[in-house]
């Protein structure tokens, strides 16, 4: 039994459809439209995404390949704007962007809703980042607080995309117990933040607010790198909006796991940890399965991700691994079994009804050898998304009639096949010879 795998650069198309279709694109099946997909119903609204800009008054350095910091976003999110995927809500805050005075009170209330989140006007949006100069101070929790009410409340996918080049110098209120804040009031909001600076105390503010949220943190070091980040964010949060996971907590062992539907589940792992899932599969399915594991902070280089599925008592039935050297923000796996892969040592559950189809238990273990870089945060533990799915199980080929194709039938037939060319193959060379010699 192989096992399916996938490039690691992209993890929303894999999750982007119901669950279905995420698990049939990763194992390179068809998908079937009669076949349960699981999982909680598609948001009717689309995703909206807020980006906070800092125009503070350090963002006029010039240190971004010979660019200053305010230059180097306004062009970044210019191309942003230009990229904007039609079905996402869009919008920009601002903070020290207004207020030019030396009275740090009224600075740290400067923070403005310099572009609405809805459908975007594009050219309105490009001259309103265009004006903007460097000027006042950071107040980056209030701005989260604003973005937030910017996106409002609802079940659909919220994002909030913070590029800042330094810490915020107007607490309280703490960015990081803002983040916590948020993250508690459970209205699906991700903040990712974008550093322009690369001191330890603004990169250890940065990971808190991220890690709060279950975003991701990046160093920016170009344009290019910032241009794609955004661009990459928001492409994840369209990709993703169709379907919204159910939060669930695997646990350490099969018997306490939680029994799993087919759907998209999403759930968070600590360093080096397994966590286990339960799926009953029926006589004649087969189990599809896939997970992605985000790296929203900083990790040592060189580890992998780990997909099995066991028998209740433990013995391994298929595994998917992948692994990466620490290039991409997501890494993704993925297998698939069924009752026809059974060697007799799977354990199944009687059902109630003779007619029934007895079920078997399948534990589903994610396990990961990362380790966080010295000084990053371990807790929480690193976002997951699980795509679960049950299909009709595939029959094994059976080839042509009366055998043929099958391991040893096929040798002895193409051995007798190829022997008996080259015996005619020989008595036709043998006559053409005897009839040249007597003519």
């Amino acid at each position: 039994m192989t096992t399916g795998r996938r490039p690691t650069t992209r993890l929303g198309s894999l999750l982007a459809a119901a669950a279905i279709t995420g698990a049939s694109l990763l194992l390179g099946l068809p998908a079937h439209a009669d076949e349960p997909s699981g999982g909680s119903a598609a948001p009717k609204e689309a995703p909206k995404v807020d980006l906070i800009l800092d125009v503070s008054g350090s963002m006029g350095a010039t240190d971004i390949q010979g660019k200053s910091r305010i230059s180097v976003a306004q062009q970044s999110i210019d191309e942003v704007i230009d990229a904007l995927p039609a079905e996402t809500d869009f919008g920009i805050r601002t903070l020290g962007a207004n207020y030019p005075g030396t009275d740090k009170t009224a600075g740290c209330q400067d923070t403005k809703q310099l572009f609405p989140v809805g459908k975007t006007n594009k050219v309105e949006a490009k001259t309103a980042v265009a004006t903007l100069r460097p000027t006042g101070w950071t107040p980056i929790g209030l701005a989260l607080r604003g973005a937030a009410q910017d996106l409002g409340k609802g079940d659909g996918t919220r994002r909030i995309v913070l590029i800042t080049d330094g810490e915020d110098d107007c607490a309280p209120p703490d960015p990081c117990d803002v983040a916590r804040e948020l993250a508690a009031q459970g209205i699906h909001l991700v903040v990712d933040t974008l550093g322009l600076a690369h001191d330890d105390k603004t990169r250890q503010q940065l990971l808190c607010i991220a890690n709060a949220t279950g975003g991701t943190y990046t160093d920016v070091r170009s344009q290019d790198q910032l241009t794609n980040k955004v661009k990459q964010l928001i492409d994840r949060s369209d990709d993703t909006y169709t379907v919204n996971p159910v939060k669930t907590a695997g646990t350490d062992k099969c018997e306490s796991a939680p029994v799993l539907a087919p759907g998209v589940y999403s759930d968070r792992e600590k360093f080096s940890e397994h966590r286990v899932y339960k799926v009953p599969v029926k006589s004649g399915q087969e189990l599809r399965a896939s997970v992605s594991v985000a790296l929203d902070r900083a990790v040592a280089r060189d580890y992998g991700v780990l997909l099995q599925a066991t028998s209740a008592t433990g013995q391994e039935l298929v595994r998917g691994a992948d692994a990466d050297n620490g290039r991409n923000d997501v890494i993704s796996t993925g297998l698939r079994w069924s009752t026809n892969d059974s060697k007799g040592y799977v354990t199944t559950t009687p059902t109630a009804s003779a007619s029934a189809k007895p079920e078997t238990t399948v534990c589903l273990v994610v396990s990961n050898s990362l380790a966080p870089q010295p000084g990053v945060q371990a807790d929480p533990g690193l976002p997951l998304e699980l795509t679960v799915d049950l299909a009709s199980a595939s029959p094994a080929p059976e080839g042509a009639a009366m055998g043929l194709g099958r391991g040893w039938v096929l040798l002895l037939t193409l051995t007798a096949a190829g022997l008996l060319t080259g015996l005619v193959s020989g008595w036709i060379a043998r006559w053409r010879i005897a009839v040249w010699r007597e003519n």
